[in-house]
């Protein structure tokens, strides 16, 4: 076996360092001698530069084939028809959306999540809304276009596997135009408080609502016009309990006019009684029950047979409103001089103020009674006694002070009273505060 080209045994590793991962893509086979100059020139090079060159060259050929490969692929198209004023539902599951991988199937139980997004938008438009419950349960997009929708929209989903990470994704042509058949002009709106939104969009159960109401409605056909969640009209998420559902909205047309039952059930009456917290009236047989427990509170009644007669567009004015009895400004504004009005506001405070600190002052300084009076209203006997005390508080008071007899010796800060020892101090201690800083 002979030795393996100087490019391979300069770009292998020695071990396993972080540059060199264990799990790297195989190498491609060795280039040919026939290779351009600058590959050759790498390749033949006995240095460092030259295997580090040709590392390079090899990572950048590995990276650029796979993203080459996937501008080559094509999204898979599909082409919808929904129609104006019908309700629109798609479902993304694996069976309407093509497998995330090209020779491998997804089992089932594999989560998948799904964005949508209008070509060249980031959101949907305006009409269409997006629901999935969980990454195991099939996505909806639904929703019912206006007449201000149709023409050729795309819409873009991008599905995830959540297991592997694979992406994949596909177009969706709607094609919006007009329905067919006579119009709709009666129509009906029910809150069903027993369903989630989604749980309303597939057929089925869709199928199963119009037969059910159909015992209510006179005999014609009925269609899905709208599915709105509660939620999405301001109702309340609910308490995760079991049996407590977020509710749906739908709307149902037919030509048929609407029944005495359901006319009867949107009447004042019944409204009133909701008010009060009681059923409303109800004349025939709920068939919606059991398997769709409707809130009879919540019930419109929309008649569009009858045109709306329409408003006359305003005609635009000069801009001058017109004369009205009622207002009349004033054309011209008189001069007013506020001087006097000033000196009133500042003035008459300050002279009440003023005749206050008068009388004040008169009662306190003007009617003093004085000693005199005091002496004389006082009886003698009181006097004399009062005079005593004082006198005699005085003179004790100048005997103590002028005594020279000596303090006690427990007074003394040199005594010791264990020892009866007395040290002569220095100085006067009994003159000395306790305090020093204090004279």
């Amino acid at each position: 076996m002979g030795s393996p080209p100087p490019a391979e045994a300069g770009a292998s590793c020695s071990g396993t360092p972080p540059h060199c991962p264990s799990l790297s893509p195989p190498l491609p086979p060795p280039l040919p001698l026939s290779s351009p100059p600058l590959l050759s020139l790498s390749l033949t090079g006995a240095g460092q530069a030259g295997a580090a060159m040709a590392a390079a060259v090899i990572w950048i050929l590995l990276l650029v084939g796979p993203l080459a490969g996937l501008g080559d692929t094509e999204a898979q198209q599909t082409t919808l028809q929904p129609l104006v004023g019908r309700v629109f539902v798609h479902t993304l599951d694996q069976e309407t959306f093509p497998s995330l991988s090209e020779h491998v199937d997804v089992p089932p139980t594999v989560p998948i999540t799904y964005h949508a997004h209008l070509q060249g938008h980031p959101d949907l438009p305006r009409w269409l809304r997006y629901t999935q419950r969980s990454p195991h349960h099939p996505g909806f997009l639904y929703g019912t276009p206006t007449p201000e929708d149709r023409g050729r929209q795309v819409i873009e989903v991008i599905a995830y596997n959540r297991d592997s990470f694979d992406t994949t994704w596909q177009r969706l042509v709607l094609l919006i135009g007009d329905p067919e058949g006579p119009l709709l002009p009666y129509q009906a709106e029910f809150l069903v408080r027993s369903h989630d939104v989604e749980e309303v969009l597939p057929s089925t159960p869709a199928s199963r609502f119009l037969t059910a109401l159909g015992g209510l409605w006179e005999s014609g056909e009925l269609q899905l016009l709208n599915v709105t969640s509660a939620l999405d009209r301001g109702g309340r998420v609910p308490l995760p309990i079991e049996g407590r559902k977020e509710g749906v909205y739908i709307k149902v047309g037919s030509a048929s006019p609407f029944s005495t039952c359901l006319k009867m059930v949107a009447s004042p009456d019944s409204h009133a009684r909701c008010a009060q917290g009681q059923p409303p009236l109800l004349s025939c047989y709920d068939t919606l029950a059991p398997h769709f427990r409707v809130d009879w509170c919540n019930v419109s009644l929309v008649d569009k047979s009858v045109p709306e007669p329409a408003d006359d567009a305003p005609t635009p004015g000069d801009g001058i409103l017109e004369h009205d009895p009622f207002f009349c400004p004033p054309t011209e504004a008189t001069a007013r001089d506020f001087v006097t009005d000033a000196l009133v506001t500042l003035l008459v405070p300050l002279l009440v103020a003023l005749l206050l600190t008068l009388l004040l002052a008169y009662i306190m300084c003007c009617r003093r009674e004085g000693r005199l009076k005091r002496d004389l209203a006082t009886s003698d006997i009181q006097m004399v006694h009062h005079c005593t005390i004082r006198g005699n508080t005085e003179e004790l008071r100048q005997m103590a002070s002028s005594r020279e007899v000596p303090r006690p010796l427990s007074t003394l800060p040199m005594f010791n009273v264990r020892t009866g020892e007395r040290l002569p101090p220095r100085v006067d201690s009994a003159q000395v505060p306790l305090i020093l800083d204090q004279h």
